[in-house]
């Protein structure tokens, strides 16, 4: 018997047991069978039991082979190493870089026709599917898809096809965008099958196929990101045109997941960048009746108390929030039981027919305030409402209980959407009522409130003073001489007397008469003076304010020592306040100029940092060429310090510090050259107008030996020896020219050996040059003359 078919133990082991249990309890006796009902029938006829084929909830579609999944398995092997490789593809031109890969995917595809539902399926080969689709094109993603439709209902429940038929919607967008502008890939020709629908009008019948069953499929925890991914496809404007916004979909958890399979993206090199690129996309009118029938059927099936029954249920309340965005989008949130007006107890129906209405407060909506999951519909609510709408829920939800809900763990988010659409008066307002509870709110670390009050003051122009005056509050600086410290304040969260507290207490633990050095990732992360990134958002924003107002964060950076100036910059929260300091607007010229004249004589300190010297590389480009020469010309002494730096090298390249001490007139035209192109860029100019052709001059003979390349000139004596000896062994690169050196004029002789007219100056006579590795000399020996490069030795 083979071994796999044997059984474990001992043979024969409790036989005797058995047959005397089966002669002592009646159980194990065998029933008769009951006599069949007389039919008619002949006797040998009888009907058979009612078999009902039990459909397995993991496989519904079947189990995968054995074979397959571990082909499957070597596929998905090899596209992670393609997706991971970073360097360029294709180095010979004479063959397509990604002629292998089509290969290799032509033949995986091949495997896997008529098994994509079993495939979609399984727990290991679902995620191979995830990342295959990433670089079908639209020919292969239209037969994918095909090959689902008619299941999409159960593959949408599934715990892992869910997640196949969520990645394809998010795909699927390129696609249907080329082909609602009449792009369309060459279908082969084919008479075994029928005629392959657009995929535009496969996610049509798909829809279809969902909607019989949608209000019970947005409360299914799989099917619900499914749903969700599929409005995004029919209303692109719900979320931002780009594929970090396809996270928002996911769950935490889900993206968390994703993260650890590796990057997913396409592995073909004509498609690289392509993510960069983001074209608005187009989508067929079709889609946007489909997106409304989606928000009707929800609003016919459901009733009034059951639709608020899904604000709160963790599954179905993402999507009901989208379906809120869409309904907004249509211009239906206005209409009286809309699902808006069903979310917000009546209020759009009472201000359609009273808009100066008062209505009384809902435990309904209150309970949405302070709800960690409901919260977030609340803030749809809020941004999406109709005008008259929004200042109603402001009137009875918000006016009134500003202090209370900005401290509130949960409804200060709600309140910080809230006052991105208030008016001036209840802007003016709503600073009158916080007043005195700005510093309870730092304390609590609630700082959405503050940042929302800055950018809404901002967008409205008004309410400047009130709102400076609530930021040194915040922070309990009173006096002049306390406000001084406003950035240090704000940039590390930390009321007056506690910054103080801290910054003592790290003088106490710091080691006396130690030079200024950059903290490392480990020393930074130990202290207690950390910048926020809350922090440096609120300075951020008040560097938005108009120029008067704005001073208040440019004097005070401007009033700090240049070695806290620089620790700012090397952290990643501190160093995006120079940035906007430099980019805002708002920010007068000569501030932004003094700022960068601040770091003279102290920027090898600077940019020897990876994010120093980002900040660097800011001010370089800001800088004109007057200021550019200053702050090269001071670090003249420095040039060493910089070339040892891993991060100042890089910086010291665009110095070019060499060509300012030798030649500073042709450096300062360069720098002007590379400025004034720099600002062509970054302006939009008007297309050219066509100008006609005009009959150009013959050449001179003078431009034409000016114009003539470097094989077309006479060798001289020392490239004829090079050429008879060596050939074409050399590089192009190896050995320097004369016509291609910087200097023009005839070539200089050499000064020690003047009878051998050598037309490259030897390193002995010559001055400096930045071409001394390629230059070359001629020694006179008995033997001949022997080449030499400078410290390679003989090359002939």
């Amino acid at each position: 018997m083979p071994r796999e078919n044997r059984k474990r133990g001992k043979k024969n082991k409790k036989k005797v047991e058995i047959e005397n249990e089966g002669l002592d309890n009646p159980r194990a006796v065998a029933e008769e069978p009951e006599p069949l009902e007389p039919t008619g029938e002949p006797s040998w006829i009888r009907s058979a039991a009612d078999q009902v084929p039990e459909v397995n909830s993991e496989a519904p579609f079947g189990y995968v082979d054995a074979d397959l999944k571990a082909y499957f398995r070597t596929v998905d092997v090899q596209i992670r190493d393609w997706q991971e490789q970073q360097d360029e593809m294709g180095q010979d031109g004479d063959t397509d870089p990604n002629e292998e890969r089509r290969l290799f995917f032509v033949a995986a595809l091949t495997e896997m026709a008529g098994k994509e539902k079993q495939l979609a399926t399984d727990p290991d080969c679902s995620v191979i599917l995830e990342r295959m689709a990433y670089s079908m094109d639209d020919f292969v993603r239209r037969v994918f898809i095909d090959s689902l439709a008619g299941s999409f209902e159960v593959l949408i429940r599934h715990r892992f096809a869910s997640h196949v038929c969520q990645t394809l919607f998010a795909v699927a967008q390129d696609t249907i965008s080329r082909e609602s502008r009449g792009i369309f890939p060459a279908i082969p020709e084919s008479s075994e099958h029928g005629e392959l629908r657009t995929l535009t009008q496969l996610v049509l019948d798909a829809s279809e196929e969902i909607l019989p069953n949608f209000t019970s499929l947005i409360m299914d925890p799989f099917a619900s990101h499914v749903i969700r991914a599929l409005l995004t496809l029919l209303s692109p404007n719900l979320l931002p045109f780009d594929h970090s916004a396809q996270s928002a979909i996911r769950s935490k958890k889900s993206s968390a997941w994703k993260a650890k399979q590796g990057p997913m993206k396409s592995v073909f090199a004509d498609q690289k960048g392509k993510e960069k690129e983001l074209p608005l996309p187009s989508t067929p009118a079709a889609f946007q009746r489909l997106a409304r029938r989606f928000v009707e059927v929800l609003g016919t099936e459901l009733g009034e108390n059951e639709v608020r029954a899904l604000a709160a249920n963790k599954v179905a309340s993402p999507v009901l929030q989208m379906l809120l965005e869409v309904e907004a989008h249509l211009g239906m949130a206005g209409d009286p039981d809309s699902l808006m007006d069903r979310v917000t107890m009546g209020i759009i129906s009472a201000c359609s027919d009273n808009p100066n209405s008062i209505m009384e407060p809902s435990d309904y909506l209150n309970t949405l305030l302070r709800d960690p999951t409901s919260s977030h519909l609340l803030e749809t609510i809020v941004a999406r409402s109709p005008e008259n709408a929004f200042s109603v829920l402001w009137t009875t939800y918000f006016h009134g209980k500003l202090a209370r809900l900005a401290v509130h763990p949960v409804a200060n988010f709600v309140l910080a959407k809230a006052l991105e659409r208030v008016s001036r008066d209840q802007l003016s307002g709503t600073c009158t009522e916080l007043d005195g509870s700005w510093s309870r709110m730092m304390r609590a670390s609630r700082t959405g409130v503050l940042r929302a009050l800055i950018d809404r003051g901002v967008a409205l122009q008004a309410s400047e003073h009130e709102i400076c005056e609530a930021v040194y509050s915040a922070f309990d600086l009173t006096t002049q001489a306390d406000r001084g410290l406003l950035v240090p304040c704000v940039l590390h969260l930390l009321p007056l007397q506690e910054y103080k507290a801290a910054l003592t207490a790290e003088i106490a633990s710091t080691p006396q008469h130690t030079p200024f050095r950059r903290k490392g990732r480990q020393e930074a992360s130990k202290t207690v003076l950390e910048p926020k990134i809350q922090g440096s958002v609120l300075l951020q924003s008040l560097l938005r304010l108009p120029d008067p107002h704005n001073q208040i964060v440019v004097a005070n950076i401007a009033s700090l020592p240049v070695e806290e100036r620089i620790e700012i910059a090397h952290d990643a929260s501190g160093s995006r306040v120079y940035d906007m300091l430099l980019e805002s607007p708002t920010v007068p010229f000569k501030a932004k100029r003094e700022f960068v004249m601040g770091f003279i004589g102290h920027y090898h300190l600077l940019v020897d940092d990876r994010l120093g010297s980002r900040v660097g590389d800011r001010c370089w480009a800001f800088a004109d060429t007057y200021l550019k020469e200053k702050i090269a010309r001071s670090l003249f002494m420095h040039e060493q310090f910089l070339a040892g730096s891993y991060y100042g090298k890089f910086f010291a390249r665009n110095l070019n510090l060499y060509l300012l001490q030798r030649r500073p007139d042709e450096w300062k035209t360069m720098q002007a050259d590379k400025k004034r192109a720099l600002d062509q860029a970054n302006k939009p100019s008007p297309a050219p107008a066509p100008t006609p052709a005009k009959a150009s001059a013959p050449a001179s003979p003078a431009e034409k030996s000016a114009k003539r390349k470097r094989h077309a000139q006479p060798e001289d004596e020392i490239d004829a020896v090079f050429s008879a000896s060596l050939g074409k062994r050399i590089k192009k690169t190896a050995l320097g020219d004369v016509a291609s050196s910087d200097a023009p004029g005839p070539p200089m002789k050499c000064r020690q050996r003047p009878a051998l007219n050598c037309p490259m100056v030897c390193r002995q006579c010559s001055e400096q040059s930045s071409k001394h590795r390629r230059m070359r000399r001629v020694v006179k020996s008995e033997d001949g003359i022997k080449l030499f490069r400078h410290g390679r030795g003989s090359l002939a």
